[in-house]
């Protein structure tokens, strides 16, 4: 058994999650998250929320999970949001095109459908499953399609990401933030793909968890105010020129980063920084993290870098779990185009700029008498040409479908001085874009881990979480069944729950195993409830990593368990300790 395997047995055994519909058969890409799984991922999103809503001040929204068909034209995933693929022509099992051949190109999703047949006929790939011939490969559309209201007259979608909510509310946070840049605005909910054939458990899902920040930014100006501070943290950084060349990531800091050209700038610099704070504090391993750089040919259009933050997984390889993209304008650009709505931001000026330019003025003593009903829409079409267009012998202009034909003695153009205080421009975003259901299990891979108990001669299952995530954060534990340590197991249960701590209640079987089930299920700390409680009022605290123990007062045992899970004392400061 790989540690996949023995991840997702765990998971599935100790209830943090199972495949959905079981008892129908389960189908492929949606997964349960059971009461275990259920509060660690609530942890996890929580830790989010105050890394960016309160340290960095992006406010949440939420947005529909259903969008109207117009909003997945203009963000373009209608025309072009697809995975090729390729059915069995004996089973009929459809299989992702470009993973059929990874092990023989490099980027094979870049690869048109003609090229994917191309290589798959010529290097003889059968069906996976069968091995029965596989047919012509063409683009799926990955969006679950849907209506809205009765009559099958307006076509809705499920939301393949939770983006497209924040690009549309846009004129209402832009009010929202005074009319002012930079601001964010973040969203945490469900995003639905249909994925051809998700075979990696929980990495790919079909309904999964998407947390998104968009920033908002004026492309004129992308230094970060808070880079100085840290622009010494270093990363782990695997850029295009080192994947080009075959070498590994490279660690260095983000301002050597920006200064030579590697990250585009200092706010998707900065947004590194924070993902990475965010994936140690819940649990990621740093060694086995990297930024990764987009390839030129794997580039989305609209972004001019993009970095995917990966971990290493022992079963997948390196597995991305965010994505930290510069978006620029493409978004608020596009919808604004299908929407006729300006999404535009009017930036004051420090200073007034006076400028010199020409001003094309009509003649409607002229224009008048000759077109008549028609002078209106003309003088309003030549205030809309440029000066250059005028020194012509004869100007055309297109008036109701029309061309018309002006005069220059018609128009008057002259020089004239201008005050300018500012201009409109449409804001660049930058999107980190984290993957809840994958960072889960990389936290549990990375958590997990088997270890020899020497003096007991057996081996326990730890599942390392840090104390901050941990579903379970305490486990009460009286020694035996008798009234007289089950009451003060009880009170301390009632103390520890007041303080807001996830305590978990346990009095079946020995206290060895009770210990072990709780190691497997990542619970920090252990108390035991002894007979020397009732002389001493002292109770036995025990470390899950180190299995050291100390005893420490009941009467502050609340405050002093609440300081360990946020690591405001270390485990020796929680009491005396005991001898083994």
């Amino acid at each position: 058994m790989d540690k996949y395997d023995s991840v997702i047995e765990l998971a599935k055994r100790r209830g943090f999650l199972w495949n959905s519909f079981e008892i129908y058969g389960g189908t492929a890409g949606f997964y349960d998250y059971g009461p275990l799984g259920a509060m660690l991922k609530r942890r996890i999103e929580n830790i989010w929320r105050d890394v960016y809503v309160i340290n960095e001040g992006y406010y949440e929204i939420e947005s529909p999970t259903i969008g109207i068909e117009d909003v997945f034209v203009a963000s373009g995933h209608v025309g072009g949001f697809s995975d090729p693929l390729s059915e069995c022509a004996k089973c009929h099992e459809a299989f992702r095109a470009d993973h059929l051949i990874r092990h023989i190109v490099s980027n094979p999703d870049t690869l048109c459908c003609d090229d994917l047949v191309r290589i798959i006929r010529e290097n003889n790939i059968t069906c996976p499953e069968c091995g029965g011939k596989l047919g012509n490969v063409y683009e799926f559309n990955l969006m679950f399609r849907t209506f809205i209201g009765p009559g099958l007259k307006r076509i809705g979608y499920l939301r393949p990401e939770t983006a497209q909510g924040m690009f549309v509310d846009f004129p209402r946070l832009l009010r929202f933030y005074r009319e002012k840049l930079p601001f964010g605005v973040t969203q945490i909910g469900k995003a639905y793909r249909n994925e051809i054939s998700p075979r990696q458990g929980i990495i790919r899902l079909r309904e999964f968890t998407q947390a998104e920040a968009e920033i908002f930014i004026d492309p004129k100006d992308k230094t970060h105010p808070g880079f100085d501070i840290i622009k010494d943290y270093s990363v782990m950084l695997y850029s295009e020129s080192a994947q080009e060349s075959d070498k590994g990531a490279v660690e260095m800091t983000l301002e050597n980063a920006v200064s030579e050209g590697i990250i585009a700038h200092q706010y998707l610099a900065y947004a590194i920084y924070n993902t990475q704070e965010f994936l140690l504090r819940v649990g990621v391993s740093p060694e086995r993290l990297r930024f990764r750089q987009h390839m030129k040919d794997e580039m989305a259009h609209y972004a001019i870098d993009c970095w995917d933050a990966e971990i290493l997984s022992g079963r997948f390889g390196w597995v991305e779990i965010v994505g930290i993209a510069d978006r620029t304008d493409y978004d608020l650009m596009t919808h604004s185009k299908v929407s006729k709505v300006d999404l535009s931001v009017y930036m004051e000026y420090d200073e007034p700029k006076i400028v010199e330019k020409l001003s094309i003025k009509p003649d409607m003593g002229k224009i008048g008498p000759v077109f008549k009903q028609k002078a209106r829409s003309i003088v309003e079409a030549l205030q809309s040409l440029d000066v250059d267009e005028l020194n012509k012998d004869e100007i055309i202009i297109t008036v109701d479908g029309e061309d018309v034909v002006i005069s220059p003695d018609m128009v008057e153009v002259k020089q004239v001085s201008e005050t300018i205080r500012g201009e409109n421009i449409v804001p660049h975003v930058i999107e980190p874009s984290f993957g809840i259901d994958r960072i889960i299990y990389s936290v549990l891979e990375h958590a997990y881990r088997e270890e020899m108990v020497e003096e007991e001669n057996e081996t326990r299952i730890v599942l390392g979480l840090k104390p901050e995530i941990a579903p379970i954060q305490v486990a009460i534990l009286p020694l035996l069944t008798r009234q007289e340590l089950i009451e003060p197991a009880r009170k301390i249960e009632s103390s520890l729950r007041k303080k807001g701590v996830m305590v978990s209640y346990d009095d079946s079987g020995t206290i060895g195993r009770r210990y072990r089930r709780n190691d497997e299920i990542g619970t920090p700390y252990s108390i035991t409830i002894d007979y020397d409680t009732l002389e001493d009022a002292t109770v036995t605290i025990r470390d899950r990593d180190s299995m050291e123990q100390v005893r420490s007062r009941i009467d502050t045992i609340a405050d002093t368990v609440h300081d360990l899970i946020t690591g405001n004392i270390a485990f020796e400061d929680a009491g005396s300790p005991v001898e083994k």
